[in-house]
């Protein structure tokens, strides 16, 4: 009986392992990005959008790789989703997790990732 609660177990474990991981709807992402992100970001996420000079702190430099390696996913998430003071940057960066699903916040960090072209 053991063996085969183990068996089941180990099988489990492959099958996750093996699960198709969701793609990024990279469209969807863009025309969210050029509606609601691009007034602060920039049209090729550089922080030079037509808002960023009434910001206090200039926002984010998407195309900036070594600064953007040094962030992971789940910090751009939560950016997102909270706003930047949740994870220790600009107050001007506001919550978006009324505005979008969790899966839709997943597909701009994919989308914003995508400006670093190494």
């Amino acid at each position: 009986m053991n063996r085969l609660i183990s068996t089941i177990g180990v099988c489990a474990i492959i099958a996750c392992a093996f699960a198709p991981v969701r793609a990024a709807d990279m469209a969807a992402a863009k025309q969210s990005y050029n509606t609601f992100c691009m007034k602060c970001h920039g049209t090729d996420g550089q922080g030079d959008g037509a808002a960023a000079a009434t910001l206090a702190i200039k926002p984010r430099n998407f195309t900036d790789c070594a600064t953007m390696g040094k962030i992971t996913d789940e910090t751009l998430f939560n950016a997102i989703k909270n706003g930047g003071a949740s994870v220790g940057l600009s107050k001007d960066m506001q919550a978006w997790s009324t505005g979008f699903g969790d899966d839709e916040i997943h597909d701009l960090v994919a989308y914003v990732r995508a400006f670093c072209k190494k």
